[in-house]
């Protein structure tokens, strides 16, 4: 979707300290701030509902919300390069409709005039429905202040319902990958009586997954690519030292999604100890699948739990199950601790 400039004015004032922001043909008022990181800041937003402003028209009217408020992201854009990547997380978001991932309900991306004669940039808005319960990370914070710990059976749901939003992702042709899962991209909604929900979100990084690697430049590209994309401690290997003739795929994801798990029962990347430790390295405990084990909730994870993370951690890509075999394993350790 476009903007229509009939909200350009309106759109300007509300970045600047008032005013109302319009998306499109929609009106929205801003409540307060959510967050911010890099060039974007996300708002809490309430709809401007009048006669001659209709409610939102999403593809799904499930994503209606009851009281009208949203999450509205802003991202100031300075160069072409920031345009491109918009314009491609855009794209790429409005490919994917799945309960698990986060779903773009609509944008539009504005030319702003710049402080010097005759400049301009941009700005983009996108917005998304709202989970106001936190990020996997803001929930781990707190719980480790608290020394708590979800219970296994809790663990197991979360992470199958991220499971089932990277099997649509995979299950393009070609596949996408998400490539910076983790647990800051990951919203949690508590609902009582029921384990909490979880969607996977920021589709900023994604690109189809499978990428022929046949020289040392292209391996250097994608390790720079991966530097600026993929946040550090859930980075696969390949990722990190990549070799001049190889084929990179969605099992990409699949390490991250091990390091996610890991992080679900322990609030942490299995490699982030070594970033505490004097001469301690990263890169190297993320190579060589150094995993460490901090002492758990009492009673301890089961076992076959640890071993799911490894099974997912193995350094050679080629040796990582597929999110298929992820989903078949999971449903069998459902079953068996659901008692």
């Amino acid at each position: 979707m476009g903007c229509s400039f009939s909200g350009l004015n309106a759109l300007y004032d509300a970045v600047n300290g008032g005013g109302d922001v319009w998306i499109n043909e929609t009106r929205f008022r801003i409540v307060r701030q959510l967050g911010e990181g890099g060039f974007a800041y996300v708002y809490l937003v309430k709809e401007v509902v009048s006669a001659a402003s209709p409610e939102p028209r999403f593809k799904d009217s499930s994503h209606v919300s009851d009281d009208g408020t949203y999450a509205m992201k802003k991202v100031l854009i300075q160069t072409e390069e920031q345009l491109q990547l918009v314009r491609q997380e855009i794209h790429v978001s409005s490919l994917f409709s799945h309960p698990n991932l986060l779903p773009l309900l609509d944008h539009a991306i504005i030319a702003v005039k710049g402080s010097k004669e005759g400049s301009w940039h941009h700005e983009a808005y996108l917005l998304f429905p709202v989970h106001l319960d936190g990020t996997l990370l803001d929930n781990a914070k707190v719980m480790q202040t608290k020394k708590e710990f979800f219970s296994t059976f809790d663990v197991l749901q979360i992470f199958r319902q991220l499971c089932a939003g990277l099997k649509h992702m995979h299950s393009f042709d070609p596949p996408y990958a998400h490539n910076d899962v983790k647990p800051g991209n990951v919203l949690i909604t508590h609902r009582k009586g029921q384990p909490p929900l979880a969607i996977l979100m920021d589709f900023g990084s994604a690109r189809p997954a499978r990428k022929e690697i046949t020289s040392r430049s292209e391996a250097l590209q994608l390790q720079e690519w991966a530097a600026e994309h993929c946040s550090a401690p859930f980075r696969a290997p390949e990722l990190w030292d990549c070799p001049s003739h190889t084929n990179i795929d969605e099992r990409t994801d699949i390490w991250s999604l091990g390091c996610t798990l890991y992080a679900i029962m322990y609030g942490v990347s299995p490699f982030e100890y070594a970033l505490g430790e004097s001469g301690g390295s990263l890169q190297l405990a993320i190579v060589n699948a150094q995993i460490k084990w901090p002492p758990g909730p009492d009673p301890p994870y089961p076992e076959p739990l640890r071993q799911f993370v490894v099974w997912m951690l193995q350094p050679q890509a080629a040796m990582r199950p597929h999110i298929d075999d992820i989903i078949i394993h999971i449903d069998k350790l459902l079953s068996k601790f659901s008692s």
